[in-house]
This record gives C-alpha cells, structure tokens and sequence, in this order.
C-alpha cells in the first residue's frame, strides 16, 4: 500500500493529499503517517509546498470526518436505544446506559474529539460518536480542524525535516500507536471493571 500511496501522490499532489486523508479519515487502516510524511519530503525536495500540504491534510481530515459524523447522525442514541431495548438482556446493557453514555459524550465530548484526534485510529472513529451524541456540528468542524491541524503540521514538518529519511518518521509512529493503543486497552480494562463493579453493588 506504502507505494501505492506515495505514487499516487506523487501524480496528483495536493488533490492526491487531500483524497487519501480524507479516504484515511473513512477507512482508518490507511496509514496517515506515511501520506503526511511523505507529503513533508515533498514540501521538502521542492515539488509542494509545506503550508499547502498541511492545508490539502486538513481539509481532507475535516471532510473524511464530516462522513462519520454523518453516519453517526443517523444511528443516533434513540436508534441505538431501540436494539437495547431488543437485545438488552443479551448485551447485558439498558437503555439508561445509553443515556448515560450519550450524556457524558455531551459533557466531556468537546475535548474527548480534539484530544482523539492526535490518536491513531481512535482520531477517525472519534467522529462517530461525535454524531450519534449529536454535537453542535459547528463545534465539531472547528475541534476536528484544531486537532487535524496540529496532527498534520507535526508529521509534514517531520518528513520536511528528515527529508530522504522521512521512513525514520513512519517507524516512531508505528512505536507511538503500539504505545497509545495499550494505553488505551489498559483504560477500556478499567473502565469495565469499573462498570461491572458499578452494576454488581448497584444489584
């Protein structure tokens, strides 16, 4: 896939930027570490321009996200809330738990998409329940624009800096997601003893 990205890029330029990152928003394995990297060698070596690059990445971040925030409008917590209501008892889940997760994505959700952004993966998905919880869209492109700005000026301006050895860049990403992905495991570990803990005092 790497060289197929970095063909594609290497033809198409700031529109190639802007659809694989938006096509990386939709479809998370895409790696957007190798696209803005690359795109930074780029800028680099002179065919681009690091600003233009960042701006092609962001508008293409805020665009694949505006898709999933789309999506997540659609099966809303009420949708959501009537399969619980069928599959409750298998799922072990309410509908209160869904009201309760919808209202704590509207208390803490502002920073909970903006923070998510800087996390591989997570940063795409982030967008779903941004819509099911249906977050104030303005609110949602200007978080998702701060976040995808900071993510895509770190790594265009790595791979502009390391230049030809913008692979050096893609293998301390990979290092980062491992990382964050555990850090993230060991959360979602305790966040569900504490729910199961939760519903065994509450019973």
């Amino acid at each position: 896939m790497e060289n197929w990205i970095i063909q594609f890029m290497s033809e198409y330029g700031y529109v190639g930027v802007f659809l694989l990152i938006l096509a990386e928003n939709v479809f998370p394995p895409i790696p957007s570490e190798v696209i803005l990297t690359f795109g930074g060698f780029m800028a680099a070596a002179g065919p681009l321009t690091k600003p233009m690059v960042i701006g092609a990445a962001t508008l293409g971040s805020v665009a694949g996200a505006l898709v999933l925030y789309g999506i997540g409008r659609v099966f809303d917590a009420d949708r959501i809330g009537r399969v619980v209501d069928r599959w409750g008892g298998v799922l072990r889940l309410s509908r209160g738990d869904i009201g309760k997760a919808d209202a704590w994505f509207d208390r803490h959700g502002p920073w909970t998409v903006f923070f998510c952004r800087l996390v591989p993966l997570i940063r795409s998905l982030i967008s779903l329940p941004a819509g099911m919880s249906r977050m104030s869209l303005s609110v949602f492109i200007v978080l998702t624009t701060a976040g995808s700005l900071l993510w895509n000026t770190v790594l265009v301006s790595l791979g502009a800096a390391v230049g030809e050895n913008w692979h050096e860049i893609v293998g301390y990403m990979d290092m980062y997601s491992t990382v964050a992905y555990v850090v993230l495991g060991i959360l979602a570990v305790a966040v569900i003893l504490w729910y199961l803990n939760f519903r065994r005092k509450r019973a």
